[in-house]
């Protein structure tokens, strides 16, 4: 047998290497990886039946290092009232090697030995909350299509969560003021020339002591 086995692989290699189409180069592969340990599972019965078998050990051997993954970290989508749909531009996915978890407001999706490589999809924290149970992952020739379902209905303005950079941030210990002008300095920041303008002027006036409050702007 494991010389069948020998020459099996032998010529399964020979086809990786004339192969260019990337699905039969996985599917070679993944066929080589199962023939490599049928081989490996057949030298290890073959060694165990010469060798007396321990009674016990204390040392436990790791047998499979830790997996690495390239980040796929440019994809589209689009949206419709219920649904995200997330495409990923990736050739050679076999659907039995990827691996997705889907949480209220989370995504990550690996797939596994694509031609030789581990990738990984993950958004740490979506824009707003899905229905893990409903969510999908679909498999075309040339790409992936990840369906994440609404748990409420209504328009993303985005696929990741921001925080509200004009939102005042509040600290019983400050000055109440202190909060009040983190957000006009937001506002300049974030304005057009003519808020900039307008803001500018209300401080200018409010320190040469006109009085202006910069909040309710001018008469």
């Amino acid at each position: 047998m494991a010389d069948e086995l020998a020459l099996d692989l032998e010529e399964l290699r020979q086809l990786q290497g004339i192969a260019k189409r990337p699905r039969t180069v996985s599917l070679i592969s993944s066929e080589i990886r199962n023939l490599e340990k049928l081989s490996n599972d057949a030298a290890v019965a073959a060694a165990a039946s010469r060798t007396p078998t321990p009674i016990s050990t204390s040392t436990k051997v790791v047998s499979n290092p830790a997996l690495t993954y390239a980040t796929l970290g440019s994809f589209s989508w689009d949206q419709d009232n219920d649904k995200v749909k997330i495409y990923v531009s990736l050739e050679g996915v076999a659907e039995e090697k990827i691996e997705a978890e889907f949480k209220a407001q989370s995504m990550d999706i690996k797939f596994h030995d694509v031609q030789g490589k581990n990738y990984r999809c993950a958004i740490p924290k979506l824009n707003k909350e899905i229905v893990p149970e409903k969510c999908k992952v679909v498999v075309k020739p040339t790409r992936v299509i990840v369906t994440l379902f609404k748990a409420s209905k209504g328009n993303w303005m985005d696929l990741h969560f921001k925080e509200d950079k004009l939102k005042p941030t509040v600290d019983k210990e400050r000055d109440p003021m202190a909060g009040i002008m983190d957000l006009m300095k937001n506002m300049y920041d974030e304005g057009d020339e003519d808020m900039k303008r307008t803001i500018a002027k209300a401080w200018t006036d409010a320190r040469s002591g006109k009085g202006v409050d910069p909040l309710k702007g001018y008469p």
